[in-house]
């Protein structure tokens, strides 16, 4: 069984969202459906997208699961963009949070070092 995953994040300002994520995912979106949407592909059948979608940006939560959590953060910082939080858990697992321009929260997750 294959699974296909399409996860939407609803913005506000397009262009501005655009360019943010594209600094966080660290490459250009995949394709672009249409004028108001950017899709990126984060692993085989599995896809982020942005939409414009005014007045509904900020509510969006994501968080992605990553091998190696240090490398994607340091990556990322690399393209100017600082965590909003750490988490650890007690189980060992880790979550870094970023937030959009519009509020929206994209984490990623990683065992720990």
């Amino acid at each position: 069984m294959t699974l296909t995953l399409f996860a939407g994040i609803p913005v506000d300002d397009y262009a501005t969202a655009l360019a943010w994520y594209e600094r966080l995912l660290g490459t250009q979106p995949a394709f672009f459906p249409d004028d108001k949407e950017a899709v990126w592909e984060l692993a085989e059948h599995r896809y982020v997208y942005i939409e414009h979608r005014p007045g509904h940006g900020g509510h969006a939560l994501h968080t992605v699961f990553v091998d190696d959590l240090d490398a994607r953060v340091a990556g990322i910082a690399e393209r100017g963009l600082e965590p909003t939080s750490r988490e650890t858990y007690a189980n060992g697992v880790r979550k870094v949070t970023y937030h959009d321009p519009d509020g929206n929260e994209f984490g990623f997750g990683g065992a720990s070092a």
